[in-house]
């Protein structure tokens, strides 16, 4: 599953180093190798005239030292390099490193989107020692955004509910997911979610895990929930379809194991499924 290894120690501060690696972000993706999925030397971002405002610390890993920084130019300083999504990164890099790629990704997409403040659109100063930019004119404070998301495995007997999402970029079965409301607790969120998008009503909540989740700037909070009542009735604009799967069902394939999803479901998939 995507975590933050326990061996990482994260940097606020900026560090002298004399070779840090660079997590160096455009739009999304990051700029790798494309033989190995290496990240370049901090050369590189000489050579692609990066300025030193727009490099932040993320921190320290097995004495490796990372930062992350972003561009506006898809220019690359060599055929062996590429930019790549974080998402090419899943089953090939260690899920620790995978970590922090996502923290990075995440203080890079913060720092390129609060260039200006959104109340006045006056150019925004970083503020020393803490993750925060802030307006000269007006006070705005603008930190990294973590935009909190629940998640829910439906149980009813020994069925559990997947579902397909429309909207999501991979067409398979998985659990219920949707961002919190204003003003709304995650428990609030899952009995709402669930309702809406599949008709039913649960009860007896019990957290399972969370996870950072860096599309952008997701927080997934996952839950199990025992069914209810209701029959399933799908929200077409939210969900393609929705179905209990239990011991004799054939289960889902789940090729992003990383995912939250993929652990909230592999704990309750029944043995040979």
């Amino acid at each position: 599953m995507l975590h933050t290894p326990a061996a990482f120690t994260p940097m606020i501060h900026p560090q002298t180093h004399a070779a840090p690696l660079t997590f160096l972000c455009h739009r999304g993706q990051l700029l790798l190798r494309n033989d190995n999925w290496s990240l370049p030397p901090s050369a590189v971002l000489a050579a692609l005239d990066v300025a030193s405002a727009r490099i932040h610390p993320v921190g320290v890993l097995d004495g490796q030292y990372y930062q992350t920084a972003w561009t506006d130019s898809d220019a690359v300083p060599g055929p062996e390099y590429g930019w790549h999504s974080l998402r090419a990164l899943f089953g090939v890099c260690d899920e620790g490193f995978l970590g922090v790629a996502g923290r990075a990704v995440q203080l890079a997409e913060w720092a390129s989107t609060h260039r200006y403040c959104g109340a006045c659109a006056t150019p925004m100063t970083h503020v020393a020692g803490e993750r925060c930019y802030q307006c000269p004119a007006c006070g705005m404070s603008a930190y990294p955004r973590i935009s909190p998301a629940m998640m829910v495995l439906i149980r009813k007997g020994e069925q559990v509910l997947l579902a397909m999402h429309a909207n999501a970029p991979y067409k398979r079965y998985t659990a219920l997911a949707g961002f919190l409301e204003a003003g709304e607790s995650i428990e609030e969120a899952v009995h709402r979610e669930v309702f809406e998008e599949v008709g039913l009503r649960v009860h007896n909540l019990r957290y399972f895990a969370s996870q950072p989740w860096p599309f952008p700037h997701s927080l997934m909070v996952a839950f199990t929930a025992d069914y209810l009542d209701g029959e399933i009735r799908v929200d077409p604009s939210e969900i393609a379809d929705a179905r209990w799967f239990g011991p004799d069902d054939e289960w889902p394939e789940l090729p992003i194991t990383v995912s939250i999803a993929a652990a909230l479901i592999n704990a309750h998939r029944p043995p040979g499924r």
